[in-house]
């Protein structure tokens, strides 16, 4: 297949993917799209970056065309779920490119703005609707959703929504729906978890796998640096300076400390912007607007607000803080390298953080090099021997997933000799979670269910 004429796709699809300079189809859109016109379930594995959004959408806009009928009211014909307000907005836009020849109503919905256009944009039905789903659950419980006849259920990044605690709201949506429909899931990775999801939800599915999660962290030239706790926000400053860095994300843990170094740098003269869970939805498009026009060069987030970033030419990636759940980090460093580019993934590892810099390593199958050679280098963090502590309790803390998931130790963290946290804002949006190291030592990580 060397052309997307090839697939017989719709005229009015072809012409916009034309306009859009769409010639030939990524290995997961060729390996996808004829399964899904021909109306099969499909598990596809992806990483983001690999054109799986035309995957799915350009199938369904081909099945609205040729199958032509109104959508109930507050009912839709399509429905794509996504775990991020960001990655959400950013499938309805493509939706709308890839339609923009057809008549197509089409809603997003997710949490964090008011629900009146959104009540509202449901009222007569719509094509396609694309959700985060604790919002979707929300509309449907006061009455103003109802998908008894939808057509074709997307999930888009499962392993995120099972990571961030969807599971059991995706399961409650799920026995909502009509069993004679078609489903779609796409994952980077395929967890047990996801396994079980996929045999639960798709009936007798295709299986259509690209880029999997290791040759995608090969094409990214990784390191690490040994450096004090106190001595990050220099060796962060240092790093996005380089003028070999274009665009960058910073990683933190917390969304307190992400709004520290965005205004650091910016006081030391990088436009920087940053971006999490207790930011407006505004605030946050204008953040992602800045960045991808390149007016802001760095944009400092936690782990939930950054999966959807979808910036094709971020050349680096800096981890402020490693992440306490190893997985993160792949998805973290996947913001970085897109669209067959290449890409740099730098980590600044103090001595709390050793142990997960270990954990890192042994699941992406070897070592991170290792850079010496630069004035804050911490004999002490890379000799580190330090592991977290046993917490006690066993029941799910604030904001862990349902269901399981380890416990968040109490009060936060903070920088050694601080008092315990208790505001909410000063959490990591991220799911599992953990505090800011320091202080009684490092939260541990969650368990596994």
């Amino acid at each position: 297949m060397t052309s997307f004429a090839d697939l017989q796709l719709a005229l009015p699809i072809q012409q916009a993917l034309t306009e859009e300079g769409y010639t030939t189809p990524t290995p997961i859109q060729a390996g996808a799209i004829p399964h899904l016109l021909q109306g099969r379930d499909l598990l596809g594995l992806a990483q983001t970056g690999t054109g799986k959004t035309a995957a799915f959408a350009l199938p369904a806009l081909h099945r609205l065309l040729t199958q032509p009928r109104h959508a109930s009211p507050k009912g839709a014909r399509v429905l794509v779920l996504a775990p991020t307000r960001e990655l959400a907005a950013q499938i309805d836009d493509s939706f709308k490119t890839y339609a923009r020849h057809m008549k197509l109503r089409h809603a997003v919905i997710f949490g964090g703005v008011g629900q009146g256009r959104q009540v509202e944009a449901m009222r007569r039905g719509v094509d396609v609707l694309t959700a985060a789903p604790g919002r979707l659950l929300d509309l449907i419980g006061q009455g103003h959703i109802d998908l008894q006849d939808l057509e074709v259920l997307v999930l888009d990044e499962a392993d995120r929504m099972l990571d961030m605690g969807f599971v059991r709201d995706i399961k409650r949506i799920v026995a909502l729906l009509p069993k004679n429909r078609q489903t779609v899931l796409f994952s980077a990775t395929m967890p047990k978890a996801i396994e079980e999801l996929a045999h639960s939800l798709l009936n007798d599915p295709a299986k259509v796998e690209v880029t999997p999660p290791s040759s995608t962290v090969d094409r990214i030239r990784q390191a690490v640096m040994f450096v004090k706790s106190e001595d990050k926000r220099a060796a962060t400053l240092m790093l996005v300076k380089n003028d070999k860095v274009q665009r960058a994300v910073v990683f933190t843990l917390m969304k307190h400390e992400a709004n520290k170094i965005s205004d650091f740098l910016n006081a030391e003269g990088v436009r920087a912007e940053a971006i999490h869970g207790n930011k407006s939805q505004g605030a946050r498009e204008r953040a992602m607007a800045g960045f991808r026009d390149g007016s802001v060069k760095v944009l400092v987030a936690t782990d939930i607000a950054a999966r959807g970033i979808d910036v094709d030419d971020v050349s680096h990636v800096f981890n402020y803080d490693l992440p306490n759940v190893a997985e993160s980090y792949v998805h973290r460093i996947g913001r970085t390298a897109r669209a067959g580019r290449d890409g740099w993934a730098v980590s600044l590892c103090d001595a709390e953080q050793r142990a997960w810099l270990k954990d890192i390593e042994k699941l992406i199958g070897k070592p991170i090099p290792v850079v010496t050679d630069h004035p804050l280098h911490s004999d002490e963090a890379q000799n580190s021997t330090m592991r977290p502590p046993v917490l006690g309790g066993g029941g799910r803390g604030r904001n862990q997933p349902r269901g399981g998931g380890g416990q968040r130790p109490g009060g936060g963290g903070g920088r050694p000799g601080s008092g315990p946290r208790n505001n909410g804002g000063n959490r990591s949006d991220s799911r599992p979670s953990g505090g800011r190291p320091g202080g009684g030592g490092r939260p541990s990580r969650p368990r596994s269910k």
